[in-house]
């Protein structure tokens, strides 16, 4: 280790690099003429050495909370792949990456040029390093958003900067409030051939105001998403951050051939209503893989509409392929379908899913009104750590967007299996609430062993449920299952469906 301060031991540094050969006499004199400077100074040499290191530590501990733009981290600068026969910067249109000037423009122009190169292939926008504020923009056909790394596209958290929009046709009104609601940060309909990617930049939505306005009842319409894809075909979304969205994080609506992968999303675990972190809401062959999720709401929400605007809308949620991610919910679930299914959920396949510190692992939602039909789904190797409650159907998720629904509309729940469930630290494994009403039929338990923290009699809970349990299952299933052995032999045929032992009180 080099010694900096100027010690005695500087002295002899400053010999081993300055000094020349020691037989010449004016040298020998200039070597004194310099420790003597050294030690006459060395109180305020170490005074100022030390200001100076404590004001590049300040400056360096966190880039994200302000500070001099001089003292930011500095990021090793990594060559931008060319993925379009076009490419812009951000900076070529004016943008400033100072946190503070408003980019809107920049981005908007930035769009334009790109619109016009959709028979050449479409063009590649790159978001440099830096802290780019801006009001919600629109993206178009054959585009690249590409986020370098240290880039953060930052939305502007004054509402009156976002456009209002028509309430989605399968929700009815506005989620929150009845009439228009807000648009997204990150904007796109009827487009075909996006791709959001880059070094892992940034798109943060600023959403502390927005969270507080909605508790204290200040807002008049529903917040809007971070990034909402609506109508659109062959998307891929990858490699990037998304954090602190005003309301759901990343919702494609009514979309096809999506594909999701290397997203981390982020928002705080309490005190942050309603920040899903992906919805997919009536889509169709999607992908989602290899993400971390850490938000305020549920992970994964798969959606198709609301009651009898959703029945009417008649846009299934199907083919969708969950696998190899890391969520945590602490005040609701890692992957949740519903309770907005009235268009139909079928063909999902959730995989290869670690769960923990959360409220619920993975869940079904549903009531009443709704409509619609849960089919088809496959739970294959789920981890949960920490879980309050791991597996769970619920039918009576009463929550209408008005008097207009048919309480005779009930959905169909059925073909449901959960296969190499494993886990620790879980206090109740199961929980399925079917009804008269809504039954919830052939459920299949294969593979299963959750260690419990809490052992009270009844934790496989079921009511109103019909289906199997192959081979050995721990905790021991509710008497509601039919068993049966590894090999698929028939043991014991249950008499009691309609047995209900579900207890909310732990």
């Amino acid at each position: 280790m080099v010694e900096t301060s100027p010690t005695s031991s500087s002295s002899s540094w400053w010999r081993r690099w300055w000094a020349p050969p020691l037989h010449n006499h004016h040298h020998r004199r200039w070597i004194a003429t310099i420790t003597n400077f050294l030690s006459t100074h060395k109180t305020f040499l170490i005074a100022l050495w030390l200001a100076f290191f404590f004001t590049v530590f300040y400056w360096h501990r966190d880039g994200t909370t302000g500070g001099l733009l001089i003292f930011r981290r500095t990021l090793p600068c990594r060559t931008l792949p060319k993925l379009r026969p076009v490419a812009f910067n951000l900076t070529d249109f004016g943008a400033v990456g100072d946190g503070v000037t408003v980019n809107t423009a920049a981005f908007e122009q930035a769009v334009r040029a790109i619109s016009r190169l959709g028979k050449k292939g479409g063009g590649q926008l790159n978001v440099p390093p830096g802290y780019w504020l801006t009001a919600p923009f629109n993206l178009t056909s054959h585009m690249t958003l590409f986020l370098a790394e240290g880039a953060v596209i930052l939305g502007i958290n004054d509402e009156k900067y976002w456009p209002l929009m028509p309430p989605l046709p399968s929700y009815g009104y506005g989620r929150e409030h009845p009439g228009p609601r807000y648009g997204s940060l990150i904007h796109g309909q009827n487009l075909k051939d996006v791709v959001i990617t880059g070094h892992n930049g940034t798109i943060d939505g600023q959403g502390q105001t927005w969270w507080k306005k909605y508790r204290q009842k200040l807002l008049n319409h529903t917040r809007g998403p971070l990034v909402q894809i609506m109508w659109s075909r062959d998307i891929l979304i990858s490699n990037i951050t998304l954090r602190d969205s005003p309301f759901w994080t990343l919702h494609p609506y009514d979309c096809k051939n999506v594909t999701i992968r290397n997203l981390t999303i982020l928002a705080p675990i309490f005190e942050a209503p309603n920040t899903d972190g992906i919805d997919p809401d009536s889509c169709e062959d999607m992908v989602i893989e290899d993400c971390y999720i850490s938000v305020g709401d549920d992970g994964i929400a798969i959606k198709s509409g609301w009651d009898q605007y959703g029945i009417a809308y008649q846009r299934p949620s199907m083919n969708i392929l969950i696998r190899n991610l890391v969520i945590r919910s602490m005040v609701s679930a890692g992957v949740s379908i519903g309770s907005e299914m009235s268009g139909g959920v079928s063909n999902v396949t959730v995989e290869n899913v670690h769960i923990w510190n959360s409220r619920r692992a993975v869940r079904i939602k549903t009531a009443p009104g709704r409509g619609g039909y849960v089919r088809n789904i496959i739970y294959r190797n789920l981890t949960f750590d920490n879980v309050r409650v791991g597996i769970v159907i619920k039918t009576d998720y009463n929550e209408h967007p008005d008097e207009g629904f048919d309480p005779k509309a009930v959905p169909i729940l059925e073909d449901i299996s959960y296969c190499s469930i494993h886990g620790e630290g879980v206090r109740v494994p199961v929980r399925i609430q079917g009804s008269e009403e809504i039954p919830v039929r052939n459920v299949t338990f294969w593979d299963m062993s959750v260690g419990i923290t809490y052992k009270k009699k009844h934790i496989f809970q079921c009511a109103f449920v019909e289906g199997r349990v192959i081979g050995t299952v721990f905790p021991a299933p509710c008497e509601n299952l039919d068993l049966y052995d590894e090999q698929g032999h028939l043991i014991k045929r249950s008499v009691s469906q309609n047995v209900s032992d579900i207890d909310y009180d732990f």
